[in-house]
């Protein structure tokens, strides 16, 4: 079928909260590039919104799973376990900096059912019940993690009452105004003002944001919280589910802080396209909750769980930390010509390969959202997939698979620099 026809299916039959508004439909994909139903060639920015740090269809991934799925497809792990979910548990226990070396893991399908667990988890085993979260954070769609996202459009805004006990304190972003120090007096203000320490069962935060703007936390930042943590015994929870999986030029971003959190939350790139999420904690934390009180019908699918180990020994194998260092090198480099160039580009950061840069009105310096979106616009018509994010919607994050070609990326980079260049020179 063709775009038009596919796109004619998609306005009759699907729900227009849910559908996207791209009139063009993936019909093969490579590493970094996709061809659509049309047959035209796009190179892949997007990554499947941080997904694919391996690329579409990595090799190593695809025959895991055709091994896999020669094997068993689906029993529930909860009636009759298999060995990739075990294996891939041991793995991830072995892989994540939580602060015990007793670890142990859940299995699940979504970022969004990675945090429900993490709080179900944290809750159980502190007895409270409180949870403090982050301006302009994203934790998933689901009505608990509605509750815990900092912001309001697109995500809150019809849907009513959230759930309770969720409460919200300052990022700390020194570009926006909050200082480190701002940030934790926010933070403890809101034990003055909306929930006590002591009725407060974890603090979640991103140490990268990603819808937020792609904002690091500092290591004082974190250090402090994790110090807040400790004296009023609350469980820090660390959000890496767009953050994980080499994306920073670590596994996990929180491993440049040297911070252990108690539990780590991931999903996106653990499986490279499967669907597949995992909350890792302190052995002690994980087993709190009582006999089938965690899991799902789906949860941690033999498929998803063996393209998970696939993905595993990808990274350890093929260098994927260094060409994510690599890779942040070069776009930084390229972005800092830009902000030499063009005065609405500023604000360029990374941290390994998650980098982004924001545009801004250059007389006033705030934010310019409506350039944002017509240069991605402008992207999209030149045959590049291209993401926006941030509080403001004025950020472009670049989430390109880390395995793409250089010629392939410096391709993609001239393509955003010639839309600047057309809408903002």
């Amino acid at each position: 079928m063709t775009n038009a026809e596919l796109n004619a299916l998609k306005e009759q039959y699907v729900a227009s909260g849910a559908a996207s508004p791209t009139p063009v439909f993936a019909d093969r994909a490579e590493n970094a590039e996709i061809w659509d139903a049309d047959g035209r060639r796009w190179i892949d920015f997007a990554g499947g919104i941080g997904v694919l740090n391996l690329g579409h269809r990595h090799p190593r991934v695809v025959e895991a799973v055709k091994a896999q799925l020669d094997r068993v497809m689906h029993t529930c792990a909860t009636v009759m376990p298999y060995a990739p979910y075990v294996q891939l548990a041991q793995r991830l226990c072995e892989l994540t900096p939580t602060r015990d070396a007793a670890r142990k893991a859940l299995l699940v399908n979504t970022g969004a059912e990675a945090l429900e667990n993490a709080v179900k988890i944290a809750r159980a085993a502190t007895g409270r019940s409180g949870v403090i979260c982050f301006d302009g954070s994203f934790h998933g769609r689901t009505f608990m993690t509605l509750a815990m996202t900092g912001k309001v459009m697109p995500y809150k805004n019809d849907f009513g009452p959230m759930p309770g006990d969720v409460y919200r304190a300052p990022y700390p972003n020194p570009l926006h105004g909050i200082s480190d120090d701002e940030a934790l007096a926010g933070l403890k203000k809101v034990f003055k003002t909306d929930i006590a320490a002591h009725r407060t069962a974890a603090i979640v935060i991103e140490p990268v944001q990603g819808e937020g703007g792609f904002y690091s936390a500092s290591t004082y930042f974190l250090e402090q919280l994790r110090a807040l943590c400790d004296e009023h015994g609350i469980l820090l929870i660390v959000d890496e589910v767009q953050s994980g999986f080499a994306r920073t030029g670590k596994l996990f971003a929180i491993e440049h802080s040297g911070v252990a959190p108690d539990i780590v939350t991931m999903a996106k790139s653990l499986a490279d396209g499967m669907p597949l999420s995992a909350v890792v904690g302190n052995a002690a934390v994980m087993d709190a909750s009582g006999p089938n009180s965690l899991g799902g019908t789906y949860s941690g699918n033999p498929l998803a769980c063996a393209a998970a180990l696939a993905v595993i020994g990808a990274i350890e194998e093929e260098d994927i930390l260094a060409r994510s260092e690599r890779l942040g090198r070069a776009l930084a480099e390229r972005f800092s010509t830009w902000e030499s160039r063009f005065g609405a580009v500023a604000h360029a950061r990374h941290l390994g390969a998650m980098a982004a840069f924001e545009f801004v009105d250059p007389a006033s310096g705030e934010p310019d959202p409506a350039l944002t979106q017509a240069v991605c616009a402008k992207a999209r018509e030149k045959g590049l997939i291209l993401l926006s994010c941030g509080f403001y919607a004025n950020t472009i994050r670049i989430l390109v698979p880390l395995t793409a070609e250089g010629s392939l990326v410096e391709e993609g980079l001239d393509i955003v620099e010639s839309a600047i260049a057309e809408l903002a020179g």
